[in-house]
């Protein structure tokens, strides 16, 4: 493991989350790295040495705007130099607008504006249209039809809370859910589906 203050220090793969991990998952590895190796429960040397690597990390990638300057000094930095312009490149993150200096291509970096990663909706839209994630301008309907593991692991997260009863409805009618209505009223209030 390299040192915080070294060239080689990478507080993704400290953290051990991908770089593309959403700020809910790494706090939440971040809280778990700390219960392990936190001076109070560990008391040897290498885990207090592991600790102070663990807060060097969360302290880049656990504010926002440190993790944005920090993905773009590492995509700067493992851009082969034949790609590399000299001039520079100034963006608005605002708006995502980019002032193109030199061998830059917008286009690579992202999708059209209102579309996720998965492009655009395939259509026949059913249900509330997500605003966020690979599947931005999609019905839960249509993320249904095409990836219900995707569904499922919203239903999991904090972000998809607000969708939980229609997402309970999809899983229900493809099978991916035995439970029965009753039953949700009979358990406790922290318990998972």
């Amino acid at each position: 493991m390299s040192r915080p203050d070294g060239a080689g220090f990478d507080p993704y793969r400290v953290l051990q989350v991908h770089p593309e991990a959403d700020a809910e998952v790494i706090q939440a590895v971040y809280r778990r790295l700390a219960r392990k190796y936190h001076p109070d429960v560990a008391s040897d040397s290498a885990a207090a040495a592991r600790m102070i690597e663990i807060n060097a990390a969360f302290e880049i990638v656990g504010d926002a705007l440190r993790r944005a300057a920090y993905d773009r000094e590492r995509a700067h930095r493992d851009e082969p130099q034949a790609i590399r312009s000299p001039e520079t490149v100034s963006r608005d993150w605002t708006t995502g607008r980019s002032s193109v200096g030199g061998g830059y291509d917008p286009t690579r970096m992202r999708t059209a504006d209102g579309q996720g990663a998965a492009g655009p909706p395939p259509g026949n839209p059913v249900g509330t249209v997500l605003k966020f994630g690979r599947y931005q301008g999609w019905s839960l309907g249509e993320v249904g039809r095409t990836d219900i593991e995707y569904l499922e692991w919203l239903d999991r997260m904090a972000i998809g809370r607000a969708y939980r009863d229609e997402i309970d409805e999809i899983l229900r009618r493809v099978g991916r859910r035995r439970s029965t209505p009753i039953q949700e009223q009979q358990r406790g209030l922290f318990r998972r589906r």
